[in-house]
C-alpha cells in the first residue's frame, strides 16, 4: 500500500529590497523539498512558476506588485535569430560537460570574477567558497552542473568559461544559475549557454527550457525575452507570446538606453540561491 503523499507547509518571507525594480519591496512564499517524493514536488511546483534554491522551492508573492513573470522556451519550435546564430558560430567550439553537482574551486573562482564584472554589490558577492557548495550541492532534485571549456592545444578540454547549475524536471530543464568569464574575448558567451539548454532539452524530447522570472522594467531580465518562442505564465496558466508583442518588446529593449543595472544589498539576481537565512520556516 503506497503511503499518502503529505500536503507540503508554505511560508512567507519578510518583505526586503526588491532586486529588480528600485523603490520596491519583495516578498516570497516558499516551501521545502525534502523526502522521498521532493523530486515529484519540484516539478510540480515549476509548472506554476516556482523556482528551487538549494532545498526551498520558492516563488514571488509580492502584495502590490506582478512585475516578476515565469517564462519558459518552447525548444522543439525554437529558431534562433541572426545574432544567436552568430553566437552558436562563435562558440561552436567550446567544449560541454554535463557534470554531477560538486563544487570545484574553479568554479567558484569564475563566479567571483563574473559577479564582480556584471553584478557588483549584490547580494551573492558576499558569497564564500562555503556558500557555493551549499549552493551546487544541496539538492532533492536530480542536477547538473554543466561546464563549457575553451579547447586545449591538443584538443582536449582546457580553460573553464562558462557554466550553469540546472535541474531536470520531467517537461524540461530550468537553469537555475548560468555565469561566466567576463573578461573573455568571445561574444555572446551568455546567450550560447541558453542555447546550448536549447538544444540539449530538445534532443533528449523535452519540451520547455525554463529561465525564471522576466521583470519587464529590469534591464538585466531583458535578455530572456530574446529566445522565441517564449511562453509566460498568467493568471490563466501557460501562454504563448505573440509574435508581434515578443518582436515589439526585443524592439523596445534594443532601443532603450544601455546603463548599468543597480544592484541591491542582500540579493541577487533572478532570486538565485545565496544561502537560506531568507527562509525562516516556523
Amino acid at each position: 500500500m503506497t503511503a499518502p503523499v503529505r500536503f507540503p507547509r508554505f511560508f512567507v518571507t519578510s518583505p526586503a529590497p526588491c532586486p529588480y525594480l528600485p523603490g520596491q519591496t519583495e516578498r516570497k512564499v516558499f516551501t521545502e523539498l525534502k523526502g522521498p517524493h521532493a523530486e515529484t514536488l519540484n516539478d510540480a511546483l515549476g509548472r506554476i512558476g516556482f523556482r528551487r534554491s538549494q532545498t526551498v522551492a520558492y516563488r514571488p508573492s509580492c502584495v502590490d506588485c506582478r512585475a516578476c513573470v515565469s517564462v519558459r522556451v518552447v525548444t522543439r519550435e525554437f529558431t534562433p535569430s541572426t545574432g544567436q546564430k552568430r553566437a552558436l558560430k562563435r562558440n561552436a567550439d567550446l567544449i560541454v560537460n554535463e557534470c554531477r553537482p560538486w563544487a570545484t574551486s574553479e568554479q567558484y573562482s569564475l563566479l567571483q570574477r563574473y559577479l564582480a564584472s556584471r553584478h557588483p554589490g549584490g547580494g551573492m558577492a558576499a558569497m564564500d567558497e562555503m556558500d557555493y557548495a551549499d549552493m551546487v550541492e544541496h539538492t532533492a532534485v536530480t542536477s547538473h552542473v554543466i561546464e563549457y571549456r575553451e579547447p586545449s592545444e591538443n584538443g582536449e578540454a582546457g580553460r573553464l568559461v562558462g557554466a550553469c547549475l540546472t535541474d531536470r524536471q520531467a517537461d524540461g530543464m530550468s537553469m537555475i544559475y548560468s555565469f561566466y568569464d567576463p573578461d573573455n574575448a568571445r561574444q555572446g558567451l551568455g546567450s550560447f549557454i541558453i542555447l546550448d539548454h536549447i538544444r540539449r532539452a530538445a534532443e533528449q524530447g523535452l519540451p520547455y527550457v525554463y529561465l525564471g522570472y522576466w521583470v519587464h522594467g529590469s534591464q538585466r531580465m531583458q535578455y530572456k525575452i530574446r529566445f522565441r518562442p517564449l511562453e509566460r505564465l498568467g493568471p490563466g496558466g501557460w501562454e504563448r507570446i505573440s509574435e508581434i508583442e515578443q518582436q515589439a518588446l526585443i524592439a523596445s529593449v534594443a532601443a532603450a538606453p544601455r546603463q548599468a543595472a543597480p544592484c541591491v544589498r542582500g540579493v541577487s539576481k533572478d532570486g538565485a540561491p545565496g544561502g537560506r537565512r531568507q527562509y525562516r520556516m516556523e
